[in-house]
């Protein structure tokens, strides 16, 4: 077979379901690796919540291989095999789920998933802007930050990673490869450096490992749980690779490979690097405490030298920009796949992709504006933050939550043959570790952060989900219920026969 033989399969199976592969499959296993890697694991370097984050990465790689099952469900149907596309989870609920129910249950799916992605790309300007703000509190210890200027550079970087995204889409593949090679190295740097700087003096690991601070006035038992939102977030999202599988290359077999690769290799540098800072760290009230913030402050307590510690702060910077430019690229994906089967309003609007640009560039700039628009209720709201970072972490684990509840409540007997495939009982222990977690965590990440609750440190992630919420159900009401049908299910080898997905092979189009 000549080099574009795969990518040809690849379309035909993807129009076979009534869509034209309109997108370049541009991404390489690297490149993707690298835009999942960027997604998924430079948060863990902001959060000094070792504990929790260590034993989210063990949650999440269960929760990663139920995932990864049905990542590859969406390439087999039937004995053909036949392309979902971008839309992950709505999709898949929609394959395994009773005919009678797809419909209601692949809109709410895909309004949560693509609510999760917007605030997510809020969530990681939001973190690198704060970056940005400690290290001029920590150049100039008088200056008091204002929300609003720290709301400037949210705006700025997101401005950014959009020129980034609509204009140079054909070099993305080359910035995602340099994504993950920069994190891998700036990981080992980091580490090597604070662990050089502060020998012999480290903290014990009775310290690292056992002891247990808590300054939120929740029991100790409720603090630790309130403390997994802040690992959780180390480790979600790691269904970027099923939104980019348009653009990828045999993604039957890249899909799962690239995700599984992309947790397992997160989860030994976030451990490490969490346990590294913790070795290092100085007082912690002064951590916690620090205007400069407790990455910053840590990394100044290791190296004993302030103009060191932001020359080692600029390389985990460095990543969460380029994750701002990935959770980007993938947010807009997901909004274009949903509107492509008509999720949501002016769906053909935001269904389109540039002729010459050859990207979603509507569904871009509705990320943007959406972004921009949380941004401005940062502005005016200091829990604002928490809000954002809860309502990103909750509705993503609610998506990934519907299908895998589906197919236990199915007998886990839906899916079609596939090349990945857990054994039954490991299938059964994974899904149930999953649903558990992701019951739990849904629940928690709407507490406010400390018991002494006010109107300014109220946790609104309930509020933002009340307004996705209304705004579904009525879009539901006007529009849903009477035309959408969920997505498009090819049926046949070569595409003559494409139905809605739930409805009886006897459609007609």
């Amino acid at each position: 077979m000549d080099q574009k033989g795969p990518v040809q399969d690849d379309d035909a199976q993807l129009a076979a379901m009534g869509h034209r592969p309109e997108l370049k499959r541009q991404f390489s296993t690297w490149a993707m690796l690298g835009l999942a890697f960027a997604v998924l694991n430079v948060r863990d370097q902001n959060f000094p919540n070792i504990p929790s984050s260590q034993y989210l990465q063990l949650t999440d790689t269960v929760l990663d291989c139920s995932f990864s099952e049905l990542v590859n469900q969406f390439n087999i149907w039937g004995q053909h095999e036949c392309h979902l596309g971008a839309g992950g989870q709505y999709h898949w609920v929609a394959v395994i789920s009773w005919p009678r129910w797809v419909p209601i249950l692949s809109w709410i799916t895909g309004w949560i998933n693509v609510a999760g992605w917007v605030a997510l790309v809020a969530t990681n300007s939001l973190l690198s802007s704060q970056l940005i703000v400690g290290i001029i509190s920590a150049m100039h210890p008088s200056y008091e930050p204002q929300r609003w200027q720290q709301f400037l550079i949210y705006i700025g970087l997101t401005l950014g990673a959009f020129v980034i995204n609509a204009f140079m889409n054909s070099i993305l593949p080359i910035i995602y490869r340099g994504a993950f090679t920069w994190s891998i190295g700036g990981f080992a740097i980091v580490c090597i450096t604070v662990l050089a700087c502060a020998s012999p003096d480290f903290n014990s690991a009775y310290f690292v490992f056992a002891k247990f601070v808590n300054e939120t006035g929740w029991p100790d038992g409720v603090a630790w749980l309130l403390g997994l939102l802040q690992g959780g977030l180390g480790v979600t999202a790691f269904d970027a690779v099923a939104h980019m599988i348009e653009e990828v290359p045999n993604p039957s077999i890249e899909g799962p490979k690239i995700m599984v690769s992309c947790v397992g290799i997160g989860t030994f540098t976030g451990c490490v690097f969490l346990i590294v800072l913790l070795f290092v760290a100085g007082d912690m009230n002064t951590v916690t405490t620090s205007a400069a913030g407790p990455l910053l402050q840590i990394l100044i307590d290791a190296t004993k030298n302030k103009a060191g510690a932001i020359c080692l702060l600029m390389l985990p910077i460095v990543c969460l920009i380029m994750a701002i430019l990935s959770v980007m690229t993938t947010s807009s994906r997901m909004i274009y796949a949903f509107a492509r089967d008509g999720g949501l309003p002016a769906s053909k609007f935001f269904a389109t992709v540039h002729p010459t640009l050859q990207l979603p560039l509507n569904a871009l700039v509705l990320t943007v504006v959406v972004v921009i628009c949380f941004g401005c209720i940062f502005l005016g709201s200091s829990s604002a933050f928490n809000a954002i970072i809860s309502a990103s972490v909750v509705a993503l684990d609610l998506s990934y939550g519907m299908p895998i509840l589906v197919n236990c409540l199915q007998g886990r007997n839906t899916l079609p043959e596939r090349r990945w495939k857990l054994p039954t009982a490991v299938g059964w222990i994974c899904d149930i570790i999953s649903l558990s977690y992701i019951a739990l965590t849904t629940v928690l990440f709407v507490f406010p952060p400390s018991s002494t609750v006010t109107g300014s440190s109220m946790n609104y992630c309930i509020a933002a989900f009340a307004v996705i919420i209304i705004i579904s159900v009525f879009q539901w009401i006007v529009d849903g219920r009477k035309n959408f049908t969920g997505p498009r299910i090819d049926l046949g080898v070569d595409g003559a026969e494409v139905i809605p997905a739930g409805h009886d092979h006897d459609y007609e189009k």
